[in-house]
């Protein structure tokens, strides 16, 4: 089978959303996993310096799912998780923030609340499961509206086999759930600004460009963004909205869009092969 081109999913999702709109300056997966890249100048790339290319820009793919830093806000579940996983030490900043892993950080600490106190009644043998209580179940406890949290009582027996609690006891797992949602988004958050602050679009002028944010005239910025995580869990969206505002301020995020792509991993896969293939590189306008 002969390859015109090899490009992960968060390339290909840049790809489809440069294609659609020029303003695309990266691409974010959030989903069961996560990686983020986005485009560079090419000039500011030291392995690359010399390397001419049609645009003056090269794509940078981040791998940001193994990002680590003291200033992490780890927590003993975390650290525990992290020790239990088959890739221990590997993929921090994803242990925190991906689908794969937040239902089980909800896991840990209603075991460490069922061990330290009788409010679940008796410790649950399911809890002892590792990623038994997926990330569907916690959004669908987390965005439970009704008056006595039903979902969150049906899930808490299906799933965890945890039955007769109070809902005040409910209430208190919607809160848990709601601090690691929110977490989440904002390390999710914070990961997007500082790839906007590296190429100047978080009104900076960019982290050589000895500018104030009054000195620069914001362009719009749109990061394609696909992942399930992201776009069917209707509270980390929106904490992660929120956490942007925060960061960036209401000025400068009015012009950052958050646009989801649709299957950009694949299509943009397609169109990157169709330009590689399309006979002369050079009348195709390369990222």
């Amino acid at each position: 089978m002969p390859v015109a081109v090899l490009v992960n999913d968060t390339v290909g999702t840049l790809a489809l959303g440069h294609y659609d709109d020029a303003d695309t300056v990266a691409a974010v997966i959030i989903g069961t996993g996560t990686n983020a890249c986005y485009l560079e100048r090419a000039d500011a790339i030291i392995k690359c310096q010399g390397l001419l290319t049609t645009s003056g820009c090269m794509v940078v793919n981040m791998e940001w799912g193994n990002f680590w830093s003291s200033h992490l806000p780890r927590t003993s579940y975390d650290i525990d998780l992290d020790l239990e996983s088959p890739n221990p030490n590997d993929q921090g900043f994803e242990k925190m923030i991906s689908g794969m892993y937040l239902g089980d950080i909800v896991r840990r600490v209603i075991i460490r609340m069922s061990q330290d106190s009788d409010i679940f009644g008796p410790v649950s043998s399911r809890l002892s499961i590792p990623f038994i209580l997926q990330t569907p179940l916690l959004a669908a406890m987390h965005e439970d509206d009704s008056p006595e949290l039903k979902e969150v009582d049906k899930i808490l027996k299906e799933a965890l086999e945890i039955s007769e609690v109070s809902l005040k006891v409910r209430k208190l797992v919607v809160r848990v759930c709601d601090v690691v949602t929110r977490r989440a988004a904002r390390l999710a958050a914070a990961g997007i600004v500082g790839i906007l602050k590296k190429i100047g679009r978080d009104g900076s002028g960019g982290v050589t460009g000895g500018r104030s944010r009054s000195d620069v005239k914001m362009r719009r910025t749109v990061v394609a963004i696909e992942g399930g995580l992201y776009t069917s869990y209707t509270m980390f969206r929106e904490y992660l909205h929120e956490a942007l505002n925060e960061i960036l301020g209401e000025d400068v995020a009015q012009h950052v869009i958050l646009k989801v792509t649709e299957d950009g991993s694949g299509i943009g896969g397609a169109l990157l092969a169709a330009a590689y293939s399309s006979g002369s590189v050079d009348n195709v306008q390369s990222l």
